[in-house]
């Protein structure tokens, strides 16, 4: 496991990556503020409340339009663990799952505490951010998982039997490390989904998901990203739901025009399987980012975590400029989206110039504390 080397990156590519990668954790964040006003609503709900098309712009939830959900929050603190371990990795410790563990206890602080503790140095500058203390639904799976210092693995999975999309939805940020064999991603994707989602079905989902993200993030066309992911996952144990919901996904796009039935059938029950062939049908099909986000969310199945997974693809197929600037205006912890954003982009592309043999910059170790 490693970071590409800087020799790589050219300023052309940097902006690219950047645009990308910026454009994943808004697309994720924007699709997750969309679809969460709806979720679990039947479609004759969305359609009684928002008219006969249904949702098509940003709605109220949490008392104002544009609020995301746990899924976002978790996507950033997904980031924040993977900068901290390429920072931590120059004191020879070198265990992704554990640093992004601990990232994911700072977020469950979030959820207990009613603020930043500012005595906890080691947090960090995103556990300080005031707006994600707020508890927007995280489901029993989230909080049992990371209830405790204990770590689950794929030895020893936390919620066994976990079948939901949550750890799917959070995944985006691994198919960002453009710098890593993609069997890698897949790992760690996995081991991290693990976490909290101990079923094969959720943790193969979620390593699906971020390779996926992966291939595009390296401009790959996402049918392409799928077929790769669809050859990665035939060797892993339990695969085949996960298979099956990626062919199921990618047939579907050859059945004519897309609908909201067509969209429920591959979300079924709203599983991790369902709900990635979900969002790749519709990242599929959509005629631009917003068709797409609007195809994912209007269905009866966990809508923010659809919208959030529609999201992460499009967003990384198409960098930030694709989004629909209206939504990003009102989108919640927008200006921290893109701050974490660049920050990420910054430690993948130039992580030697701020922190290494050479030398360290004390601002950088401020806001990504080895401890």
């Amino acid at each position: 496991m490693g970071a590409t080397s800087g020799a790589v990156w050219g300023r052309v590519e940097q902006q690219d990556f950047r645009s990308r990668v910026r454009g994943t954790l808004l697309g994720v964040a924007v699709g997750d503020a969309l679809g969460a006003p709806v979720d679990g609503l039947g479609m004759e709900e969305i359609r009684a409340g928002y008219g006969v098309e249904g949702l098509v712009d940003l709605a109220v939830g949490y008392g104002r339009r544009g609020a995301v959900t746990h899924h976002t929050q978790l996507t950033l603190f997904t980031v924040d663990g993977l900068i901290r371990a390429q920072v931590r990795r120059d004191t020879g410790a070198w265990h992704p799952p554990t640093d992004l563990h601990r990232a994911y206890l700072r977020w469950a602080a979030t959820q207990r505490d009613w603020g930043p503790d500012e005595r906890r140095k080691e947090d960090g500058w995103l556990a300080r951010e005031e707006w994600l203390y707020a508890r927007r639904d995280p489901t029993r799976a989230l909080l049992l998982g990371f209830g405790d210092e204990n770590m689950g693995t794929l030895e020893k999975p936390r919620n066994p039997g976990e079948l939901g999309p949550e750890a799917v939805a959070r995944s985006a940020p691994f198919g960002l490390l453009v710098g890593w064999e993609p069997q890698l991603v897949v790992q760690l994707a996995v081991e991290c989904a693990a976490q909290t989602h101990g079923h094969p079905t959720a943790y193969l989902s979620a390593g699906a998901y971020a390779v996926i993200v992966h291939g595009l993030a390296r401009g790959e066309s996402l049918d392409g990203a799928v077929q790769r992911a669809l050859a990665m996952l035939a060797a892993r144990p339990g695969h085949q739901p996960v298979s099956d919901a990626l062919q199921h996904a990618l047939g579907a796009v050859r059945q004519g025009m897309p609908t909201p039935a067509r969209v429920e059938e591959l979300v079924g029950d709203g599983s991790a399987d369902g709900m990635l062939a979900g969002a790749v049908y519709c990242a599929l099909v959509g005629e631009d980012v917003r068709h797409g986000l609007c195809l994912a969310v209007n269905q009866a199945g966990p809508s923010g975590a659809a919208g959030a997974l529609t999201g992460g693809l499009l967003g990384a197929l198409h960098g930030e400029t694709a989004l629909p600037p209206a939504w990003l205006v009102e989108l919640e912890g927008r200006p921290t989206v893109l701050e974490l954003a660049d920050d990420f982009a910054m430690e993948m592309t130039q992580g030697p110039a701020l922190h290494g043999p050479a030398g360290s910059s004390p601002g950088w170790l401020a806001r990504y504390p080895r401890a």
